[in-house]
């Protein structure tokens, strides 16, 4: 079966996955989507209002990461964290698992995935670990989430991918090489690449950015888009011994990358975790689960300060305006410079994505 068939499928009309799925209002209309741990170690797909309220919770086989959300339905794809080989397809409305997918021999799921924009299709990142490259899993909605294909995520080490507003995408290439019977071990440090990938709505390859030279050990992880369709990125220093170089950079094609410099970086002790632009004023922000830590910069790319909060992972635009950040005991509103705490029950452990719908 040739690309195009997986993916340029935007003009076409919606299928339903094979389900009377139904509307997010029946399922308790949620804000956000994030996956969430019990002390009990059990883990979850949680919905979450804007007011802390947590609308559903649907119990996980195991540690989840991040999610994607169906751009019509109230579905929902909860990925394993990094290297899971399972991701399940769940009915937001009742909680029923409408899909599992499991990986093809030789692969494994890293974390992440996006629709297409008629959510037909879905696009996973994985690692085909004995090759070692990247690959992009494409999963047929309308069909059960069969599985139909691959095609290249052209680097090592895919890690999030995003829909652009052109309904192509693009991939945050970290350029580590694991496998898992090596459990997380990092096994390319020396001659590691990283890149961003942009492919158009056919999985064809049309224009890539690859952090060289002194930066090449500067693992891009985790993406945003502002309102234009550029690009802002999280990024996790590989080096050793640890030092001080940016964690955050901006990208519009056709443009180089800028690094975003920032002067409370060193709480992110290396590694930044995730990223999101306000819709209103682009800001930046960044989250560093280690460090407690989120930093901010403005629509320039000027830094804006920081502030500390225990174990600071998800942020996403919320839908009043400004920032929505997870952190221990609940939620963090930024707008206009200033938070608000909102508690949420639970004792909830947040992972690192936090997913606006």
């Amino acid at each position: 079966m040739k690309r195009r068939h997986f993916l340029a499928g935007a003009s076409a009309s919606l299928g339903l996955s094979g389900w009377a799925t139904g509307s997010w209002a029946a399922a308790g209309a949620p804000d956000f989507i994030t996956a969430g741990n019990r002390a009990d170690k059990t883990s979850w797909l949680v919905g979450l209002t804007r007011a802390g309220d947590v609308v559903f919770q649907i119990a996980l086989p195991s540690r989840g990461h991040a999610a994607a959300i169906h751009p019509e339905m109230a579905q929902a794809v909860a990925f394993a964290r990094r290297p899971g080989r399972f991701a399940v397809v769940i009915d937001c409305t009742d909680g029923r698992e409408l899909a599992r997918l499991t990986t093809p021999a030789g692969r494994h799921f890293y974390g992440h995935g996006a629709f297409s924009a008629d959510g037909k299709h879905l696009l996973t990142t994985e690692n085909d670990y004995d090759t070692p490259a990247g690959v992009l899993g494409i999963w047929d909605a309308s069909d059960g989430f069969r599985r139909v294909g691959e095609v290249s995520s052209g680097g090592i080490g895919p890690h999030d991918i995003l829909r652009l507003p052109n309904g192509g995408f693009v991939v945050a290439n970290g350029g580590i090489q694991t496998h898992p019977d090596m459990e997380r071990a990092k096994l390319n440090l020396p001659t590691m690449r990283t890149n961003l990938t942009y492919l158009n709505v056919e999985g064809a390859i049309v224009d890539q950015v690859e952090l060289t030279g002194a930066m090449h050990q500067n693992s891009i992880r985790h993406i945003a888009l502002d309102g234009i369709g550029a690009v802002a990125a999280a990024l996790q220093w590989q080096g050793a011994p640890a030092k001080e170089v940016p964690l955050v950079l901006r990208h519009r094609r056709g443009d180089d990358p800028t690094f975003l410099p920032h002067p409370d970086q060193s709480r992110l002790k290396t590694y930044a975790g995730s990223v999101a632009v306000c819709p209103q004023t682009g800001d930046i922000a960044v989250t560093g689960p280690k460090g407690s830590t989120v930093i901010y910069f403005d629509a320039t790319g000027q830094p804006r300060g920081s502030t500390q909060h225990d174990t600071a992972s998800g942020v996403a635009p919320a839908p009043q305006g400004g920032l929505m950040i997870t952190r221990d005991g609940g939620l963090i509103h930024r707008a206009s410079g200033v938070e608000t705490l909102i508690p949420v029950e639970g004792g909830w452990a947040w992972d690192n994505h936090l997913i606006a719908r």
